[in-house]
């Protein structure tokens, strides 16, 4: 394997897809980078890919220690491994070669206490350290993903002028990285993306539910459907692919792909942590929460295979018949509610990383997360550069929801949403994104709520007070007593 004749300007550790197209995009921005890997065929992959890809300068080595002594000091090294233990197993090997003022970056979807924790055992052996959530999949991370850095604010000087060439270049707005902040934010913010991402699915497999369930459009007219939705303001990367999927036939028989795929959804553990930090900072995220909801209910296919036969045999179908729809309306209905689900979806999100923000005294700016996300990243959308200007309008904007802009479309398109909702309903169709979102909405902007009477019963049944809206104060009332007395 040839060596390199000086030493490399990077070193790249953990060879999977991710970081294999990681590793070949820093090359190929004429940035010479070492890679290493434990199981070494993944090693001599990179390295042939390198050379089939127009001969990049990518050197791979077989051990730790030849592949760290490679690279110029001081040392940059990005780690692409599983989160959790691989990731404390790849620093002990590497930091047994590494030197004072080198640099560790862990590119993968790590729990970012974990990155915190990392960053203060770095600091004591004089080693810096960034926590980088990167977005794009294999496609992104090849040719220009979404990266967010957070940490050592020196690490990432470092490696600053590499990173605003290998990220994802969106004309007028720039690359798509930026400097998150201190600590574990880097991965946080990568988090709350992911969580954003199974609510946008969530919901666009809703759309697709009931075009198909109650509209019976033909896989054909879906591709068609979103395709045009594509050009719209729901032009983004998740609505593309999906009007892909509704076109590719199957390889293996008859029809379509899509029909014939498992209606289980997987996950890896990002929307689960974002729905528990919304518990835990008491912010409401229902949207992305349904979501996960969504994926726990689809594991249960066999319960559910069971549940229909149950049903059925008391007269109960699938879907309940008898709802006659235009097409043409339902299309445009279902395109509306998308959009300001999708409003609710991202609100929810900005709204997290801003409580987090706060707690943690990171100072992210959400306007410029909006903006490193419209390019590279999964969530990718013309929509972002709407979420960028909303925050440049007013930094301190309470929620996306009251910006004059947002809340103008989400006006317009309230009696599309809720026509959608009550059809899917009266359909016997789910759609808890759609739902929860409508809800949310509802909620939000109601100057009262039901929350009275809840306060009153948890008075009532355990003395916890509450406040009143006429008069200053804590307040205490012997319900029970009172309401005995009037029984009496």
């Amino acid at each position: 394997m040839a060596a390199p004749t000086k030493p490399t300007r990077i070193g790249l550790a953990g060879l999977a897809v991710m970081g294999q197209n990681l590793a070949l995009n820093i090359a190929e921005k004429g940035f010479p980078i070492s890679v290493y890997n434990r199981s070494t065929s993944k090693v001599d992959e990179t390295v042939e890919r390198a050379k089939k890809e127009g001969d990049l300068p990518l050197y791979g080595f077989h051990d730790p220690e030849s592949f760290v002594k490679s690279i110029q000091k001081p040392r940059v090294i990005i780690m692409l491994v599983k989160a959790g233990s691989p990731v404390d197993q790849t620093i002990k090997t590497l930091s047994a070669y590494l030197e004072k003022g080198d640099c560790i970056i862990d590119g993968g979807n790590e729990w970012y206490e974990n990155t915190e924790r990392r960053e203060k055992a770095m600091a004591e052996l004089g080693l810096l350290y960034l926590g980088m959530g990167v977005s794009g999949g294999e496609e992104g991370a090849r040719n220009g993903p979404s990266m967010m850095p957070g940490g050592s604010f020196e690490a990432f000087k470092y490696i600053e002028d590499i990173l605003l060439k290998v990220a994802a270049q969106v004309p007028d707005s720039g690359p798509c990285v930026t400097y998150i902040g201190k600590g574990g934010s880097g991965n946080f913010v990568k988090m709350v993306h992911n969580g954003i991402e199974y609510g946008d699915m969530q919901l666009i497999a809703e759309a697709y539910d009931v075009l198909k369930s109650v509209g019976k459009l033909s896989n054909e007219e879906l591709h068609s459907v979103f395709a045009e939705w594509n050009k719209g303001e729901l032009l983004s990367f998740l609505i593309e692919i999906t009007a892909d999927i509704f076109r590719i036939k199957d390889d293996k028989g008859e029809g379509y792909l899509v029909d014939k795929v498992l209606d289980k959804t997987g996950m890896k553990g990002t929307g689960k942590w974002t729905v528990q930090q919304a518990a835990d900072l008491s912010v409401a995220a229902p949207t992305i929460a349904s979501s996960l909801d969504a994926r726990f209910l689809s594991g249960l296919k066999e319960e559910r295979v069971e549940a229909a036969k149950v049903f059925k045999a008391g007269g109960f179908g699938d879907i309940l018949t008898g709802q006659v729809v235009d097409k043409k309306q339902l299309i445009d209905d279902v395109r509306q509610a998308l959009y300001a689900s999708k409003i609710c979806s991202y609100a929810q999100g900005m709204n997290l990383i801003r409580a987090k923000s706060i707690e943690k005294g990171w100072d992210l700016k959400l306007g410029e997360l909006a903006r490193i996300w419209k390019g590279g990243c999964i969530i990718r959308a013309v929509f972002l550069d709407w979420i960028k200007k909303a925050y440049d309008r007013n930094p301190d904007l309470a929620n996306l929801l009251v910006d004059p802009e947002f809340a103008k479309e989400i006006i317009e398109r309230q009696s599309a949403w809720r026509r959608v909702v009550c059809l899917a309903i009266n359909s016997g169709i789910s759609t808890p994104g759609m739902s929860s979102s409508l809800a949310y909405f509802d909620t939000y902007r109601r100057g009262r709520l039901p929350a009275n009477l809840v306060q009153a019963q948890r008075d009532y049944f355990g003395a916890h007070t509450y406040e009143r809206v006429d008069v200053e104060g804590s307040f205490h009332t012997e319900w029970f007593k009172i309401a005995r007395q009037l029984k009496n």
